[in-house]
């Protein structure tokens, strides 16, 4: 099962290892890549809307496809994060910002629709929560339609000192999580991304997108009509899919 791994810091800690621990379960290690954030793209968003009209004016542009090449390719998305402030990590935020012309109110892309994604994170005391509400939202409106997510207060500073006990509760959900993700069922676009999708389409048709462009690239897919992005992922490729995204 081909697996991406995004970490939201370059050091191996404990988010890092229960996302590692994922993996080996659901993935043999040539199914499996990793990207660090920030040392696989080092970049903040500069607001500078050049996406909006191209994604490839992004002055970041060749940084992001690497790991969005990879994304089109993986059926299973695992994102990590340790709890910074009670949220994401700023590199993990620094990539969604990053990616947000994949939202459905911009230009989604039809493979998203049929991925399975993981969000994992760890804290030495509260704010998992958030950390992963953080991820949730945006892996959402990119049109992932089943999302699973696991927080622990690992009560540790790296994952050498993280207890035993606590250890255990981490195999245990990732054991539980691993039967789910390795059901060879495609995942089914369920009501909520479906009503998130016709809100878009009504927007775009409107006129009310970000830019031209964008309401073209809905045009062009046919969106605006009867085609539906759940729709063509049996027909196409990741890849031949990912390639249309500009």
């Amino acid at each position: 099962m081909k697996t991406v791994l995004i970490h939201g810091q370059n050091h191996e800690g404990s988010s890092c290892h229960m996302g590692r621990m994922l993996a080996d379960k659901i993935a043999s290690p040539g199914e499996q890549r990793e990207f660090f954030l920030p040392r696989d793209l080092n970049h903040f968003c500069s607001g500078c809307f050049r996406c909006v009209q191209n994604e490839e004016n992004c002055p970041y542009y060749e940084d992001k496809k690497k790991i969005m090449d990879a994304v089109a390719e993986a059926e299973v998305l695992i994102f990590t994060t340790p709890t910074y402030c009670m949220h994401a990590s700023a590199p993990m935020k620094s990539f969604l910002d990053l990616t947000f012309t994949n939202w459905m109110n911009h230009r989604p892309k039809e493979y998203m629709f049929s991925k399975k994604a993981v969000i994992l994170s760890s804290a030495a005391g509260m704010g998992t929560g958030s950390a992963i509400k953080d991820i949730k939202t945006a892996l959402t409106y990119w049109g992932i339609p089943k999302i699973y997510s696991f927080g622990l207060a690992v009560q540790a500073m790296n994952w050498e000192q993280v207890p035993g006990e606590k250890k255990s509760v981490i195999e245990k959900n990732t054991d539980r999580i691993a039967k789910k993700l390795l059901k060879k069922k495609k995942p089914s676009v369920g009501i909520k991304t479906r009503a998130l999708f016709f809100m878009m389409m009504k927007m775009q048709a409107a006129g009310w997108g970000a830019s031209p462009e964008e309401k073209e690239y809905w045009e062009k897919k046919g969106w605006l009509e009867k085609a539906r992005p759940w729709k063509n992922t049996e027909q196409c490729s990741s890849v031949g899919c990912s390639a249309d995204n500009n």
